[in-house]
Parts: structure tokens; C-alpha cells; sequence
């Protein structure tokens, strides 16, 4: 099998964290702050934090908190994250994730402003900085565009808000492992990541940063095997972490990170963006082939592509019955992007890669699209 979706979840995963998953359920539980058998030394919550800090340009990693993933972030964040005001700006190129929890009530009344995108999914900083108003509270950017593979200048949009007085929240499910990230230099006041893309973890896993002096008021209470007495937080005094912990997920999410910092981000970004090159390059020789992006101009590890004469959903068929090739087809959960392609009728085919993708696997998926291209033109 061929798999190039991993703009959904990475596969394979590297061998250590497959070992860190497997230890970790063979071992005794790390219980976070619940038992008398931790043991010496770090536990598994707190070097993982410490190495996402390192990897996400965070200095005070004891700000981050883990969840099931980035939805659950975002719906946590949006139920309780302190706004400046009443207007809630965000792009085009968002996640469902973004989209439905504020277009299903967990705006709390505010307004929900959308900033457009070109058709390659490029948002304007200046733009933003025109739609500001009194009213305006915070700013939600979609990192990486999980459709067409754009790459938001995200230190700008973050200067703008900080001199603009706005919270700035960075979506980075799709960039977190495989671009770099400058958290507090961005200026960012809250940031969202999943476990099992870059990041290499295993689904079920993933968190959220919230920068000191941003306040929020969680939507779930329970036990966190601290303070057990206390029964009534004071205002601003919450934790975000209740009940019992993916200790087994987070083991095996530390050891993905650590995998990235041995290797590098940049160096994982050059080479993706290597490959990527190579795919923009084949694809733009096959005859009936569109794809929704530039070589140099979308620089992440996915493009949207289509082929002239099969549905996307027929194309990935193929792929996956005939030629054990997987990719994925449709709107990717981000209708609005498609808009701004003119696709917002059957969608796309996604192809995504990761650090793990080699680069005989993108010449073979360009040949079996050329032997596919050639027989729908006939």
C-alpha cells in the first residue's frame, strides 16, 4: 500500500513511537499526580510538555495542556477563552473544527466575521488589518492550509494583533512537527495542535497553549489529583486537565516529538518541500490535470488536485481499488476554502505527505496518475 494521506493521520509512524506506545501499555500507569509510584525523575506529561515547548517556540510549556486532539481544544477554547471584544474574525481557509463549534453557539453571542482567501488559500495580513474594528476580539488563522498546502504568514498576523490589542489564537493541526513555530515570538495567546499528524502520535491525543494573562474558564470539572479538598475554584484559579489522562497516548506522543527535534523541523520542512516539488512538477505534465496550487507559492505538505473527466471521489477509488494508493477526496472538512477554488461543488483529491514519505513513492503515484490519466481521456 501506497499511503498519501497524511494530512489526516501520519502512516507509518516512526518505529519509537510504536515502542513508546507498546511500553507504556506494558508498564505500570503514570498516574499524573495520583500515585505513590511515579518513580524518580520526569514524568511523562512533563517532558513531553517541555519538548513541545522546545519544538513550538513556547517558554512556559507548563501552559500547555493536553486533550483528546485539536477539536477538543477548539471547543474548549471557544466554550471559555476571555475575548476583547464582540467580533470574531476567521478565515476562509478554516477547519469545520473552527467553523461549527462558533456557527453552533459557542460564540457566545459574538460576531463571526470571515476573512476571504485567494484561490491558492492565501490570507491578507492587510486585509485583516482593514476588517479591525473596536469590536473586534480575537483572531483565529488557520497555520496551514490542511487543502491547498498555504502557509500563513502567521508572525505578521500576530504583530498586527498584539499592536492592535486583539488575541490571537494559531490553528496549527496541520504545520505543528512539519513547519517551524515561533509561538511567543508570533505573539500568539492561544495555540491549537494535534497528536497524530506532524507531530507522529497516536490519534486521540493533542492540546492547546494558552499564553500567561489570557484567562479562561473551562467547561469541565473533576478530579486532577492535586488539591482534592478544594471543591470551589476562585476566579482565574481553574485546571484544564480533569479526570484521567491518556498517559499511554501522551508516552507515545513525547517520543514523536522527540523524533522531530532529533531530526529537525527545518530540515523536515526542506525535505517535504523537496518532494512536494517533485509532485508539482509531474503533475503539471499530465495532461487533464488541475491543481489548486503553485510550486514556491504553497509550500506545505499538501496540494488539492483534479482530473479531467472522474469525479474526485472516482479518482480516489481507483486509487485505492486499483492501484493500493490512498489519498482522499471531497471538501476535507473546510468547505469554505473551496469556494474561493470553485470547488466547492465534488471537492478535490488531497495528496499529503510526511517526513516518512519517500521520494519513489512520489514518481510511482505520478505514474499510476499518468496510466489513469491516460485511459479516462480515451
Amino acid at each position: 500500500m501506497m499511503y498519501l494521506n497524511n494530512a489526516a493521520t501520519t502512516y507509518p509512524k516512526p518505529q519509537c513511537v510504536t515502542d513508546a506506545h507498546t511500553a507504556a501499555l506494558s508498564a505500570p500507569p503514570a498516574g499524573q499526580f495520583r500515585s505513590s509510584g511515579q518513580g524518580r525523575g520526569k514524568d511523562v506529561f512533563t517532558g513531553c510538555r517541555e519538548n513541545l515547548g522546545r519544538l513550538l517556540g513556547i517558554g512556559s510549556p507548563e501552559r500547555i495542556y493536553f486533550t483528546s486532539g485539536a477539536t477538543d481544544s477548539l471547543n474548549q477554547l471557544f466554550h471559555g477563552m476571555e475575548r476583547k471584544g464582540k467580533k470574531i474574525l476567521v478565515t476562509q481557509t478554516e477547519h469545520n473544527s473552527v467553523l461549527r463549534p462558533l456557527y453552533n453557539g459557542m460564540a457566545a453571542g459574538a460576531e463571526v466575521e470571515i476573512l476571504p482567501c485567494d484561490k491558492y488559500g492565501q490570507v491578507s495580513p492587510e486585509v485583516f488589518e482593514e476588517r479591525i474594528s473596536p469590536e473586534t476580539g480575537l483572531l483565529v488563522l488557520n497555520h496551514c492550509s490542511n487543502v491547498t498546502g498555504m502557509i500563513q504568514d502567521a508572525a505578521r498576523f500576530g504583530e498586527i494583533a498584539e499592536k492592535h490589542g486583539i488575541l490571537f489564537m494559531l490553528d496549527a493541526s496541520q504545520s505543528a512537527g512539519c513547519i517551524p513555530i515561533d509561538c511567543d515570538g508570533w505573539h500568539v495567546d492561544a495555540l491549537v495542535f494535534t497528536g497524530h499528524k506532524g507531530l507522529f502520535g497516536p490519534q486521540g491525543t493533542g492540546g492547546f497553549f494558552l499564553q500567561k494573562g489570557v484567562g479562561m474558564r473551562p467547561y469541565r470539572y473533576g478530579g486532577t489529583g492535586k488539591d482534592s479538598s478544594r471543591l470551589v475554584y476562585g476566579d482565574g484559579d481553574y485546571e484544564y486537565e480533569t479526570g484521567t489522562q491518556n498517559g499511554h497516548g501522551i508516552q507515545a506522543l513525547g517520543a514523536g516529538v522527540e523524533y522531530i527535534l532529533d531530526c529537525g523541523v527545518e530540515r523536515i520542512a526542506e525535505a517535504e518541500k523537496r518532494l512536494m516539488g517533485i509532485l508539482y512538477d509531474g503533475l503539471s505534465e499530465i495532461q487533464g490535470v488541475t491543481v489548486y496550487g503553485e510550486k514556491g507559492r504553497n509550500l506545505g505538505p499538501v496540494l488539492s488536485m483534479n482530473l479531467e473527466g472522474l469525479r474526485p471521489s472516482e479518482l480516489a477509488y481507483i486509487l485505492q481499488n486499483g492501484y493500493e494508493t490512498v489519498v482522499r477526496a471531497g471538501l476535507h472538512c473546510a468547505p469554505l476554502i473551496h469556494q474561493a477554488m470553485g470547488t466547492e461543488e465534488q471537492g478535490t483529491v488531497r495528496v499529503s505527505i510526511s517526513a516518512l514519505t519517500e521520494e519513489q513513492e512520489i514518481l510511482q503515484f505520478l505514474e499510476i496518475l499518468r496510466e489513469i490519466a491516460a485511459a479516462a481521456k480515451n
